[in-house]
């Protein structure tokens, strides 16, 4: 595979997944959604979201980015999101958050397009965790009973939640997931180093306009969908479209 290397990630090339170093963190994380620790000041972001189809199509209304950490017990991932309007309404855990705008992330531990992961968030710190024995186009079937125990999650705001009277600059996720979670379902937990996951991150995002003080999104209208590396297609759940995240020292 031919890759341009732009710092620790990848320009991905004639339709190859983007690529991204998730290096070990270098101190103590606080699960708090700001992205302030040191460790994470040394971490480097992604590019910036695409269009899920790819560059050639319609370049996203606001900047999305990523950055990844790992230490012996979680992944962490940290997303920061531009966003004049933040708003959210669900606040049952397992709901269907892409109905808000949210950001979701898809884990592959095994890299084999089986046996993975999606957890999706919006900006209550709602999340919706499941998991998918293969593809839908596949024949799989979600299991919404699935739990990931002792998973972290924390949003801040950068301006006011549903709250149509002011411009916002955005909002930022925090993640710790632990490795324990994926072992039963995928027969793999902490990596070694240089060992790489199949990765994605997408944003759902809805265009919206205020009624009677409040926001509701604008009718007809189809959500957009922002991603790191650009499936091809309007459907997330295509393994092997999917970034190679590398677990490095």
């Amino acid at each position: 595979m031919k890759f341009l290397l732009v710092g620790l990630s990848c320009v991905a090339l004639f339709g190859q997944p983007k690529q991204y170093d998730c290096h070990r963190a270098n101190g103590a994380l606080k699960i708090d959604g700001h992205l302030e620790d040191p460790a994470w000041r040394a971490a480097e972001w992604t590019d910036a979201f695409i269009d899920i189809v790819g560059v050639d199509h319609a370049k996203p209304r606001f900047r999305t980015r990523v950055k990844m950490l790992w230490d012996d017990e979680y992944l962490y991932i940290g997303a920061e999101l531009e966003e004049p309007d933040v708003w959210a309404t669900l606040t049952a855990h397992d709901s269907v958050i892409f109905r808000d705008n949210d950001f979701e992330v898809f884990l592959n531990p095994t890299g084999d397009g089986l046996r993975y992961f999606e957890f999706e968030i919006n900006a209550l710190n709602t999340g919706w965790d499941l998991f998918l024995p293969k593809p839908y186009s596949k024949g799989g079937t979600a299991d919404n009973g699935w739990e990931m125990p002792g998973y972290k999650s924390a949003v801040a705001i950068d301006g006011t939640l549903n709250d149509p009277r002011d411009r916002d600059k955005g909002w930022s996720v925090e993640l710790a997931l632990p490795w324990a979670a994926f072992v039963e379902r995928s027969g793999k937990g902490r990596p070694n180093i240089g060992e790489s996951w199949r990765m994605n991150f997408s944003r759902v995002e809805w265009q919206v306009r205020v009624v009677d003080g409040k926001y509701e999104k604008v009718p007809g209208l189809k959500e957009d969908n922002w991603v790191w590396s650009p499936q091809g297609v309007v459907n997330m759940h295509v393994p092997e479209k999917w970034g190679v995240v590398r677990f490095a020292k």
